[in-house]
């Protein structure tokens, strides 16, 4: 099978390139973006004849869209709005339209801030109402019923859409919140973090291996996708540290009131992640074991370059 892998070249898509190593289907990688050492293919989600076009020469017969607008205070200014809406929610429907057209699958990469309006004390359900608050969550929200839409019009039996709402995604590639903690619990003599927020952190190495057991033996509906267990930012800092033996900082926790944000992030959002593991047999790492495999990546990563 073709698969085309959007946002090739951030976190999960970055991933995606390593699973797709052993994979007896042929992957085309594409992004907005060219990355150094690794083939891109140029394609604009925005475009849905450039879409159409790609689709057609290659024969693809299945999307992984990692590619969305995920600066989450940024979608908040007015003059962002625009763009966030486009690649947020029109570029899921053309993907989708791409795909009901050709009986392919498109697998969504949504969020858990698609909750967190109202207080939730148990894992969200992928069947919950999703009560999203911000510009981000709102248009991820908005993607995820456009491609509903586009597939609840379709007769052709073959194809669907498979949306998967993962949280506090990290890996070894890019900006995230580990490699940002690593560095500060490394140079910084104390820091602040906050403990009033609780969730999952996802290793996007684990996303990308499920996407690809997912694609073997795809089911329309929605899942939910993070490591196994719950902590709070604060947590994770303390661990991020322990593992990497960074003893000389003094980690303190905080309330979110403490740094102000443009937007209400979730203070709940842990994912039930029952349906996915029934449904394709997934096997859901705990949250540490797969922080412990990308800590000692990036050391490895680190101690290689400074060869």
């Amino acid at each position: 099978m073709n698969i085309l892998v959007t946002g090739a070249n951030g976190q999960l898509g970055n991933e995606m390139r390593i699973v797709a190593r052993d994979s007896s289907d042929r992957y085309i990688f594409t992004d907005v973006t060219e990355q150094e050492g690794v083939e891109t293919t140029f394609l604009d989600i925005t475009d849905l004849e450039a879409i159409r076009v790609m689709v057609k020469e290659n024969d693809v017969r299945a999307i992984v869209n990692c590619a969305a607008w995920t600066n989450v205070d940024a979608a908040e200014a007015p003059e962002n709005r625009a763009l966030v809406e486009k690649l947020n929610a029109t570029a899921p429907e053309n993907l989708a339209r791409a795909m009901k057209e050709v009986g392919g699958w498109l697998v969504q990469i949504s969020t858990d801030y698609v909750f967190g309006k109202e207080p939730y004390n148990t894992p969200c359900r992928p069947d919950q109402k999703g009560t999203p608050t911000g510009v981000y969550g709102e248009t991820k929200k908005e993607g995820e019923e456009k491609i509903k839409e586009v597939f609840a019009t379709s007769e052709n039996a073959k194809g669907g859409f498979i949306i998967i709402r993962t949280a506090w995604l990290y890996s070894e590639f890019g900006k995230n919140f580990c490699k940002t903690m690593l560095n500060l619990t490394q140079t910084k003599p104390q820091l602040q973090v906050v403990f009033d927020q609780c969730g999952t952190p996802t290793y996007a190495l684990d996303l990308a291996n499920a996407i690809k057991v997912i694609l073997s033996k795809p089911v329309q509906g929605i899942y939910h996708y993070s490591n196994e267990g719950v902590c709070s930012w604060y947590d994770f800092t303390q661990m991020i540290a322990r593992i990497a033996h960074h003893k000389d900082c003094d980690i303190r926790p905080c309330y979110s009131s403490e740094y102000p944000s443009p937007v209400k992030r979730p203070a709940y959002s842990v994912l039930d992640k029952r349906s996915i593991r029934e449904t394709f047999g997934i096997e859901v790492p705990y949250w540490v074991d797969s922080l412990e495999k990308c800590i000692a990546n990036i050391q490895k990563q680190q101690t290689n370059g400074s060869n």
